[in-house]
């Protein structure tokens, strides 16, 4: 959208895609997800209140270590055992988010593989490192 990277947005943005890697995963509406069926109406602003409950979280947590959440990913789900419940069926790591660090700007994420930046271990370790998951 021809936005420099980076760039801060006044509010989170919330965008769907459908996981299906023989069509590339397609961005689509909201207005998709309640026609086909995937979900409801009421669903979806429970997915998105949790959306935005989690970016809050992880902004605070990467704040703390210096780093900058930059954006991220996620996936939902239903539970087999309760269809009707919608829950987070995704991980949170530096293959689903980007990263930087807050002072330099440095990537701290994927985009270090898929930019030839460096080392990938080495930028995941340093973001296991700040949070206290490795010494």
């Amino acid at each position: 959208l021809n936005l420099k990277e980076g760039t801060k947005l006044k509010k989170p943005l919330l965008e769907y895609y459908y996981k299906e890697d023989s069509l590339d995963d397609p961005m689509i509406s909201r207005d998709h997800v309640e026609a086909f069926g995937w979900a409801t109406r009421s669903e979806l602003r429970k997915i998105d209140k949790m959306s935005i409950k989690i970016n809050k979280l992880l902004i605070r947590l990467f704040a703390k270590k210096k780093i900058v959440l930059v954006d991220f990913k996620i996936e939902f789900g239903r539970l087999s055992s309760n269809p009707k419940k919608i829950v987070l069926a995704d991980e949170i790591s530096p293959d689903s988010c980007r990263l930087w660090d807050k002072k330099s700007k440095k990537k701290l994420d994927k985009d270090v593989f898929r930019r030839n930046l460096g080392s990938l271990l080495k930028a995941y370790e340093e973001v296991a490192s700040r949070l206290g998951i490795m010494h």
